[in-house]
C-alpha cells in the first residue's frame, strides 16, 4: 500500500506557536516547521510514494514527506536513529516539525526510517532533496534559473572502518566466515566462533586479534616472514571448511575478502612467501568497509576512507551538487558524477572555479564554449634559468610556435615540438635556450590554450581576484564538516553520499533561511 498525501496544518497551533517562541538556538526546527509544506509540496510526496509497493493489503506506510523530514533532522543534529525516535518524544522542536506535539509515542520506528534510507538510495531521491532546497530558494529568495557560478573543492571523510594491517586484516575475515558458519549452526556468533574454529582446525582465530594469537616478535622479518606462512595456511584450512558446509554466501564473501588481501599484500613468487614491498593499487584496507582507502590531502598528511566534494554556487551560497570517491580516487573523478547530478537537475555552468587537481576532469577537458574555467595554472619550470615555455609565442589561431630568437614551428596539441638542430646551433641565444646538440623541444599540452590563458590572467590584479573567489567552497566544507564531522557516519561510498547530500539540505535551508524574502512572494497555502 503506496502512503497517502500527508496534509499537516500550515498555520501552528497555540500550543506550537509557544514552542517557536521559545526557541533561541537550532532555528532549523522552526523554518522547517514553516516551510515544510513547501519544501514536500503534493508533486514531490508522489514522487516518494513511488518507492512503495502499491499493493492493497497491509497498514498505510508513515508519510515519507514525515520520514524525510526526520532523516534532514538527524544531519543537523547529528543523532543516532535511536536518538531520532527518543526525539520525537522528548523534544518539543521534533514534534513541532513532524506534526506530533505531545505525542507519548514515537510517529515511526527505527526499522521504518532505516528502510527509508534504503529506498531514497534505491530511487536516488536524496538527489532530489537537495534539488527540492535549491528550488524553495529560488521561489521564496527570488534566486531564479540562470547558469551557474560555481566552485567545486574535496576534504577529507575518514571511514567508518577499522582500518588494519594484512595479519589482522585477514584473521579477521576468516573469523567472521566462521561466525557465520557458527550462526548456521545454530550457535551465537561469538561463543560459537570459538567452537567452530576447532572443527576446522584453526584455534588461532578463535581469539579476538590474529597477531596476539600467533605471538611472534614482530620486530624480527625472520619470525614476521614465519607468521605469514602461518596465516596463509590458516587461509587455506578456512576455506576448504567453508567449501564443505552448506554454502552460504556470506561465509563465501568473507573468505574472498581474505584472499583478496592476500593477493594484494603478500608475495609468494619466491621460495617463501613474504610481504610485498611498497602498497598495492586500490589496496583495500578494512574488511567490513570494503570501500575504504588510503589518501592524502598532501605529501605529508594522511588519511583513510573516503574524499568528500561540494561544488558551491557563488552567487548564491547554495550546494546544488556533491559527490563521494574513496580517498585514493583522483580529485578529477568526481566531476562525471557532478555533472549528472547537475543535468537531472537542468542546471548549467557558466563558471567554474576549481584547483588544477581538476584540470585533467572530463568536465574540463570536453567542456563547451561557454563555460568559462577559474584556476591556477601550473608553474612552468625550465632547467638552468633557460627560456620556458612561456616565454615562446604561442599562436593558436595559426598553430605556430615562435621561438625568442623568432623561428616558427607548427604545433598539435598534445605533442612535442622540436626545432631544427641545425638552427639553435647556430642561434646566438642557444646558451639561454638549449644544451641539447638536437635542437630544442616544447612540449605542447592537449589543453595548452587553457593553460595558456590561465597563466595570463593570474599575473593580472582581476583575474588573481577572480581566482580568490574559490574561498568560498573552503567556508561551505567548513559548514559541512561541522555537521557531518570529520568521520563517515555509514559504510560504503554510497549510503556516505545520502549523508553528505543530506548535509547539502542542511546548509542550504540555512543559506536560505538567512535571506530576506523577496518582494510579492507569498508562501503557498
Amino acid at each position: 500500500m503506496r502512503p497517502v498525501v500527508w496534509r499537516p496544518p500550515v498555520e501552528p497551533s497555540p500550543a506550537e506557536q509557544s514552542v517557536i517562541k521559545a526557541v533561541r538556538r537550532a532555528k532549523l526546527f522552526v523554518f522547517l516547521r514553516e516551510h515544510r509544506h513547501e519544501l514536500f509540496d503534493e508533486e514531490f510526496q508522489a514522487e516518494l510514494a513511488e518507492t512503495y509497493a502499491d499493493s492493497p493489503k497491509g497498514q498505510p506506510p508513515v508519510p515519507p514527506a514525515r520520514l524525510a523530514l526526520a532523516t534532514i533532522l538527524q544531519a543537523y543534529a547529528g543523532v543516532s536513529d535511536d536518538e531520532v525516535i527518543e526525539a520525537t518524544v522528548m523534544d518539543r522542536r521534533w514534534q513541532l516539525v513532524l506534526d506530533c506535539t505531545g505525542a507519548e509515542e514515537p510517529p515511526f520506528s527505527k526499522g521504518t526510517l532505516v528502510g527509508f534510507r534504503a529506498r531514497l538510495i534505491e530511487k536516488d531521491l536524496d538527489r532530489r532533496l537537495v534539488e527540492r532546497t535549491v528550488d524553495l530558494a529560488a521561489r521564496t529568495k527570488g534566486f531564479g534559473a540562470r547558469a551557474l557560478r560555481a566552485a567545486l573543492d574535496s576534504s577529507p571523510l575518514w571511514g567508518a572502518g577499522r582500518v588494519e594491517d594484512t595479519f589482522n586484516l585477514t584473521g579477521h575475515a576468516l573469523r567472521k566466515a566462521l561466525g557465520v558458519i557458527a550462526v548456521l549452526q545454530g550457535r551465537g556468533q561469538a561463543a560459537g566462533t570459538a567452537v567452530v574454529a576447532a572443527q576446522a582446525g584453526v584455534p588461532e582465530l578463535a581469539a579476538s586479534s590474529l597477531k596476539a594469537a600467533l605471538d611472534r616478535d614482530w620486530d624480527d622479518p625472520g619470525a614476521r616472514d614465519g607468521a605469514l606462512a602461518e596465516v596463509l595456511g590458516l587461509l587455506e584450512r578456512v576455506e576448504a571448511f567453508v567449501a564443505q558446509q552448506a554454502g552460504d554466501e556470506a561465509a563465501a564473501t568473507a573468505v574472498a575478502a581474505a584472499r583478496q588481501v592476500r593477493d594484494q599484500d603478500t608475495d609468494l613468487t619466491g621460495p617463501a612467501p613474504a610481504l610485498r614491498r611498497g602498497v598495492a593499487r586500490d589496496r583495500r584496507i578494512s574488511i567490513e568497509d570494503s570501500e575504504m582507502r588510503h589518501g592524502r590531502k598532501s605529501r605529508s598528511a594522511l588519511f583513510d576512507g573516503y574524499k568528500r566534494h561540494v561544488l558551491r554556487d557563488l552567487d548564491t551560497g547554495l550546494i546544488p551538487a556533491v559527490g563521494i570517491t574513496p580517498a585514493n580516487a583522483p580529485e578529477a573523478s568526481v566531476t562525471g558524477n557532478i555533472t549528472a547530478d547537475l543535468d537531472a537537475a537542468g542546471r548549467h555552468l557558466a563558471e567554474l572555479h576549481i584547483d588544477r587537481a581538476c584540470l585533467s576532469s572530463a568536465l574540463v577537458r570536453d567542456r563547451g564554449p561557454d563555460l568559462a574555467i577559474y584556476c591556477k595554472a601550473w608553474r612552468v619550470r625550465n632547467a638552468s634559468g633557460r627560456f620556458a615555455k612561456d616565454q615562446f609565442s604561442i599562436d593558436f589561431d595559426t598553430g605556430q610556435l615562435t621561438c625568442p630568437a623568432g623561428t616558427s614551428m607548427p604545433f598539435e596539441a598534445g605533442k612535442t615540438v622540436r626545432f631544427p638542430k641545425d638552427t639553435c646551433a647556430a642561434c646566438p641565444l642557444r646558451e639561454r635556450c638549449t644544451a641539447s646538440g638536437n635542437g630544442r623541444s616544447v612540449s605542447i599540452h592537449p589543453d595548452e590554450e587553457l593553460l595558456a590563458e590561465l597563466r595570463h590572467r593570474q599575473q593580472t590584479p582581476d583575474g588573481r581576484a577572480e581566482l580568490r573567489e574559490r574561498v568560498k567552497v573552503e567556508h561551505a566544507l567548513a559548514h559541512v564538516g561541522h555537521w557531518q564531522g570529520r568521520r563517515a557516519r555509514y559504510r560504503g561510498t554510497r549510503k556516505n553520499l545520502l549523508d553528505l547530500r543530506r548535509v547539502a539540505v542542511v546548509h542550504n535551508l540555512h543559506v536560505i533561511a538567512r535571506q530576506p524574502v523577496t518582494d510579492g512572494y507569498q508562501p503557498a497555502a
